[in-house]
């Protein structure tokens, strides 16, 4: 029976910002400082993000390409700045669920709040906040991960909520978010096939596609173009195509309205997949508590849910990383330069760095054992054992990795990210500036327009 669709289309029509409980808000409001800052960050350090620049400045538009001194039509606006989302690995997750559920939103909401002036802060702060929700709903709905099958679901689920996102703010009817829905779904595509080449780097623009189609989406049913019903629980809707139907719905609906996921998304510390945070933190944890020098250790084991595996394979890849985004997505990469370095940076990613060799000798010392039963829900915890050469072992589990709610970064070190990655920008912001873009971007809800309390964020000229 086809109702699942129709049920959040009619909760995307209806939702506004007064129906939002503070949390929710707030979350909102630190997801889309945090969005931005990582993108700024990504326009000065990753290249490839460069030709997504380069093609949007084509266009005539309104809509800053963030970081650079180019705009650009809301269409290739949203694909540019969803180029840089994810691209330093570095924007926030839900952990439990296989998705980044703002990466794709964010473009969205700030290319069209740039189109319409008349779009204020609440406005905007409301529909990232229902996009993320539909997004952590999506995930949390999966019995089995679509990687298995090939497809890569953080941005075909974040496609959703990108969708959502502009629903909400082309104030769609429910008819409207029904065909909206349908035309992500004709759209949305990511195949796991990048993870077999160690030069590709698409995995890092990958929410580009993502961001794009959903406004498209969106306008598209704005226009008046027709979907279909039930293009997520439907025959042939997402859960069949990309889980062979494996999925459940209570928590698509469970509290809908009421209780928005968001307000339990993680920001990360450390520029690298969500997956290799608990076993940084372990190793960090280790050195801090037994001063353990790195040569002295003879072996790494690291034990997680299976998920994980990916972190690891193919191994010799795993072991020396080629690309930076190859690197963030390498466990023994990740925990060498934890345990090498006392710490991860965005500067560990640097190309000199790829090469540190008291990185990748722990590098080739990391194995990885998977715990059966571990599903998707524990794909953000591990444990870490340090086999040292004088026979001695020590060993931490984390459950909950740094920026989980339950060990929540403080707002004044999420401001410090952001600062942080603006000042690495292709057009870098002084600390001044950064900071005064952050106080307008957290007090957004209070803006008339948000493309005024939006304006911070252009490069300084």
């Amino acid at each position: 029976m086809v109702e699942l669709t129709r049920k959040l289309a009619a909760h995307v029509a209806r939702v506004r910002y007064a129906d939002l409980p503070a949390a929710a808000v707030l979350s909102a409001k630190r997801s889309l400082l945090d969005a931005i800052g990582v993108s700024l960050g990504a326009s000065g350090l990753e290249p490839a993000c460069a030709p997504f620049a380069a093609l949007a400045a084509e266009s005539n538009g309104p809509c800053t390409v963030l970081g650079v001194r180019r705009r650009a039509a809301p269409l290739m606006a949203a694909m540019a700045n969803g180029a840089l989302a994810h691209a330093l690995d570095y924007e926030d997750a839900y952990d439990g669920a296989p998705v980044h559920p703002n990466a794709a939103s964010v473009p969205v909401a700030l290319a069209l709040a740039e189109r319409d002036p008349s779009i204020d802060g609440r406005q905007l702060i409301g529909a990232l906040a229902v996009g993320c929700d539909l997004v952590c709903r999506l995930g949390l709905s999966l019995q089995e991960n679509p990687d298995q099958y090939g497809f890569f679901t953080p941005p075909i689920l974040g496609a959703f909520g990108a969708a959502a996102t502009a629903a909400q703010l082309l104030e769609l009817d429910e008819d409207r978010v029904v065909a909206a829905l349908a035309l992500t779904l004709s759209q949305a595509m990511c195949s796991s096939q990048w993870k077999t080449d160690p030069e590709s780097a698409l995995r890092a623009v990958r929410d580009a596609f993502a961001a794009h189609t959903g406004l498209l989406a969106a306008l598209l049913a704005a226009e008046g173009v027709r979907g279909f019903e039930g293009a997520l629980e439907g025959r042939f809707g997402l859960y069949a195509l990309y889980a062979r139907g494996a999925h459940d719905p209570a928590p698509l609906l469970d509290r809908l309205g009421t209780y928005f996921l968001g307000e339990a998304v993680s920001f990360k510390p450390w520029p690298s997949c969500r997956g290799t945070h608990a076993f940084i933190a372990a190793g960090l944890a280790l050195q801090a508590r037994h001063a353990v020098p790195p040569d002295a250790i003879e072996r790494i084991e690291a034990r997680g849910a299976p998920l994980n595996a990916m972190l690891m394979e193919p191994l010799a890849q795993k072991q020396r990383p080629a690309t930076a985004i190859d690197a963030k997505f390498s466990l023994p990469f990740c925990i060498g330069l934890a345990l090498a370095r006392g710490g991860i940076s965005l500067d560990d990613f640097m190309p000199a760095a790829l090469t540190d060799p008291r990185v990748l000798a722990l590098a080739r010392r990391v194995t990885f054992e998977a715990e059966s039963g571990a599903g998707m829900r524990e794909a953000v915890s591990g444990e870490l054992t340090l086999q040292l050469r004088s026979g001695i072992r020590h060993s931490l589990r984390v459950e909950h990795p740094p920026g989980h709610p339950r060990q929540p970064l403080a707002q004044e070190q999420l401001i410090a990210k952001f600062v942080d990655c603006a000042g690495r920008a292709a057009h870098p912001l002084s600390e001044a500036h950064a900071r005064r873009a952050a106080d307008a971007i957290l007090t957004i809800d209070s803006a008339p327009s948000a493309q005024h309390a939006l304006r911070f964020i252009a490069a300084e000229r």
